[in-house]
């Protein structure tokens, strides 16, 4: 019997499940005759103009029963009336493809209804229970994980001996495959052949279909859609309120991760488990070992249509990618691969958060107080840029050492690096423009002090 089978899960909470099954249903009262203007989007629950009064009476006081009207008021304007607890409620309805009257948006307004109640009902009658829900998550110690936990961990640590990508991307082969994402981050969290890293977690609003169950709180996820949301680099699955609670502890799974470059630096490097990204490491291992003293290394452009072939090469391949002097003999395409790597990161080496803070320091003019400003900057860089930053820069001192042959000192390297290495949070050209000496200047800097800096 493998581990997956083995696992347990753990007893969900189900007070909310059972609110949900106990929440009224909806109850269409339908119009005995045709109303003329009826929007097309509205079934024959639809009543045409009439008064709070008269929708008031045609729900007959019936839990769930809902009717729409038009506004006596503001004719051209539509309103849900639903009967809850005993009294009539009136929301503005809005149409724009979909039906909704707030956030979440409906295919028919049977749905909406349907959502609605169960809301309504779970919040009127589980406020207290919903208020405290995150005081107590079972997240903080997954006791529940521990059995399994200490498998994984055997697994994994059996398997270093195996490349790391097989270790912790193999999904197929690995016991996590089939539990929960909170599980399969307690078995990596203990892991010790991982990078530790803080990452935050990239979660977006998300309808499951059929029932689920908080991993944060291990409550019920109540609603039709939209119940929760979900990390879109880890899996983890929350309620909306408990997301603001979860640790800055994302660990990406590979099977979630589709391409290398245009990812996020922190998500891909713990997705593969590394300390850096592996095109810094591989493309500058090539570089290193042969084209260092390539005249105009990195100011020379490689042909582009090769860089996208690398581009597509690490996408396609990651670790595996095949950058050798056989295939890609000119060094330039190499480099540029390199610089179109930082290029497309969606957030900068050098963070949009610090990048105000780098141009500040490079106009100080007492150059020991610069390189002090400098210094304190990077400690506010995240860990994984700060390293990346770190390994890069050493090469980079690498490459001006070489300087007779290849004529790169720190300055050429900062003209090249400096845009590609930081961008101004705000798309403007004429900041750009304005800061390009002092973008450069920082490069340079970084450069002829790696030694002292990192």
């Amino acid at each position: 019997m493998n581990d997956a089978e083995e696992y347990q899960p753990p007893i969900w909470k189900s007070y909310l499940y059972q609110l949900q099954q106990e929440a009224p249903r909806p109850k269409r009262i339908i119009c005995p005759r045709e109303v003329e203007n009826r929007p097309k989007y509205y079934g024959r629950e639809f009543h045409g103009i009439i008064s709070r009064e008269q929708a008031d009476e045609l729900l007959g006081g019936v839990e769930g029963a809902y009717i729409l009207r038009e506004s006596q008021r503001q004719p051209g304007c539509y309103t849900l009336a639903l009967r809850f607890g005993n009294q009539t409620l009136n929301y503005r309805l809005f149409h724009d493809g979909k039906h909704f009257v707030g956030e979440k948006r409906f295919e028919s307004i049977h749905d909406l209804v349907t959502d609605g109640l169960i809301t309504l009902y779970i919040e009127t009658k589980a406020a207290e229970y919903i208020a405290k829900m995150t005081t107590n998550p079972i997240y903080e110690h997954i006791g529940y994980a521990t059995l399994l936990r200490e498998k994984v961990s055997r697994r994994l640590s059996r398997s270093k001996n195996e490349s790391r990508k097989a270790s912790v991307s193999n999904e197929e082969h690995t016991p996590v495959e089939k539990i929960s994402s909170l599980v399969r981050r307690a078995a990596l969290t203990h892991n010790d052949n991982h990078f530790n890293y803080e990452k935050t977690h990239n979660f977006k609003v998300h309808t499951f279909r059929g029932p689920h169950w908080c991993e944060y709180c291990a409550n019920f996820m109540w609603g039709l859609i939209a119940q929760g949301v979900r990390c879109s680099d880890c899996g983890l699955n929350v309620h909306k309120q408990c997301s603001k609670h979860v640790p800055n502890d994302c660990q990406p799974d590979l099977k979630r991760i589709k391409k290398v470059y245009c990812c996020d630096l922190t998500t891909l490097v713990k997705a593969h488990n590394t300390q850096r990204p592996m095109v810094v490491d591989i493309c500058i291992r090539e570089i290193e070992a042969r084209g260092l003293k390539s005249e105009g290394l990195y100011r020379v452009s490689g042909f582009t249509e090769h860089i996208e072939d690398v581009k597509m090469a690490f996408d396609r391949d990651g670790e595996k990618a095949d950058i050798s002097a056989n295939i890609y003999p000119d060094i330039n395409i190499i480099t540029g691969a390199l610089k179109l790597y930082f290029r497309d990161l969606p957030i900068p080496i050098i963070t949009y958060d610090t990048y105000s803070k780098f141009i500040e320091a490079a106009k100080i003019s007492n150059a020991d107080e610069r390189l002090e400003a400098v210094h304190e900057v990077l400690m506010l860089l995240p860990p994984a840029h700060y390293e990346t930053l770190r390994y890069l820069m050493i090469h980079l001192k690498k490459v001006t050492m070489n300087e007779k042959d290849n004529l790169m000192n720190a300055e050429n390297l900062g003209i090249v690096f400096g845009p590609t290495l930081m961008r101004p949070p705000e798309d403007s050209t004429l900041t750009t423009l304005h800061d390009m000496r002092y973008q450069k200047l920082i490069v340079q800097i970084l450069i002829e002090n790696e030694d002292v800096l990192f």
